[in-house]
Formats: structure tokens, C-alpha cells, sequence
């Protein structure tokens, strides 16, 4: 018999996250709302019914969404990003609240806590965070080799003296 671990305690993060999106969907809701009444009491706002009615479709998306965050044992449900987003740009209709929402949900997604318990919950192997290669440290040579006259007088980086001009690979003049 397989375990699950659906029945694995929720962390802190978690759970403010399924709450905040609650709120956030109960806001949308409303605003989207009382924003389609206004915008049917003027003939310029029936050409904008559509964008009024955005908010309310979000704050659908978003109790359904925290519903099975809530949900005891807890279902399955990969962090939705797309709805943070979506919460965010709710700025454009004048959404204050619902835009800050979304900026913690995203913030609280990369924490690593709640990816774990989002990985666990879904089956999926945990994340790895990148691990800066470590360069092994220099060590002493044991055994150093004896120092001898010639190695302690001429440093290495020295570049070999230049050839002579006798020595060089010059084609030379009949004339010398």
C-alpha cells in the first residue's frame, strides 16, 4: 500500500496564502460587480461592461482556488501563479487590495517551505536550489622538494635571455 501525503500538515505560508486569495476572491467579486452597475448606468460604460466584468471572473477563479487550498485532506493543485499575476493586474481597475494580495502570493511561492509542501502534495520531486561549485582548496605539498642554488636565484617568471645576432636565422649578405 502507497502512502500519500495528503494528509501532511500545512505550513504557515500556506494557509496565508488560501486565506489572502479568499479575500482577494470575495473583493474581486464585489468590485467587479458594483463596477458593472456603474458601468450600465452610462452609454460609455456598456462598451466597458466587459472590462468591469474581468474582476468578477477572477474572484470566481481565486475562491475556487482557495477552497482546495483549504481543503481537508488537501487536494492536489500546483501554486498558481497565473492567478497572482492576474490579482496584480487587477491594479487597472482600481483594485489596491487584490494587487498587494497577488505581490505576497508570488513572494510566498518561492519560498522554499512552500514549494516543498507544493512538490509533496503533488508528487513531483522537490526543487533544487543551484549550488555554486565549491573549488577544492590548495593544500601544501607534503614532500616539497629540496631548494637548490639555481631555483633560489632565478625566478620562474623570468623569460630566457634573447639569442645572439650570431646565432640568429638571418640569410646573410655575400658582402660580410
Amino acid at each position: 500500500m502507497s502512502t500519500q501525503f495528503t494528509n501532511q500538515e500545512k505550513p504557515t505560508l500556506v494557509n496565508v496564502i488560501a486565506w489572502m486569495t479568499l479575500a482577494s476572491g470575495i473583493v474581486n467579486l464585489f468590485w467587479g460587480i458594483i463596477a458593472s452597475l456603474t458601468a450600465l448606468a452610462t452609454i460609455v460604460g456598456i462598451v466597458c461592461i466587459p472590462f468591469t466584468i474581468l474582476p468578477t471572473v477572477l474572484g470566481v477563479f481565486e475562491i475556487i482556488y482557495a477552497a482546495k487550498l483549504l481543503s481537508n485532506p488537501a487536494q492536489p493543485v500546483p501554486p498558481s501563479t497565473n492567478i497572482a499575476v492576474l490579482e496584480i493586474v487587477t491594479i487597472l481597475v482600481g483594485n489596491v487590495f487584490s494587487m498587494v494580495v497577488g505581490i505576497l502570493a508570488l513572494v510566498f511561492y518561492n519560498d522554499l517551505v512552500v514549494k516543498d509542501y507544493f512538490a509533496r502534495l503533488n508528487g513531483t520531486p522537490a526543487p533544487v536550489a543551484p549550488v555554486a561549485p565549491v573549488e577544492p582548496a590548495s593544500m601544501p605539498d607534503p614532500n616539497p622538494a629540496p631548494a637548490t642554488l639555481e631555483s633560489a636565484t632565478v625566478p620562474a617568471e623570468e623569460s630566457p635571455s634573447p639569442q645572439p645576432e650570431e646565432t640568429r636565422d638571418e640569410p646573410k649578405s655575400d658582402n660580410e
